[in-house]
């Protein structure tokens, strides 16, 4: 009995594919590769981007070493 399920699946799938390709219906190819997005001005996307960040913290530390 499950050999006799197993077939008439597989033949539910074969015919499906069959009636697929029999009306045309194509598989899609890859989309086209998307275009960066432009902006006016190039802004730091982290705050480990942002070179004034950088500046302030690198100050921070030097002022938190120095011995009182």
């Amino acid at each position: 009995m499950p050999v006799v399920l197993l077939v008439v699946a597989l033949m539910v799938v074969v015919l499906v594919v069959r009636a697929t390709a029999a009306a045309g219906s194509e598989v899609r190819g890859p989309r086209p590769a998307r275009r960066p997005r432009t902006s006016g001005t190039a802004r730091p996307a982290a705050p480990d981007d942002d070179p004034e960040f950088l500046r302030e913290l690198a100050r921070r530390v030097r002022r938190d070493d120095s011995p009182a």
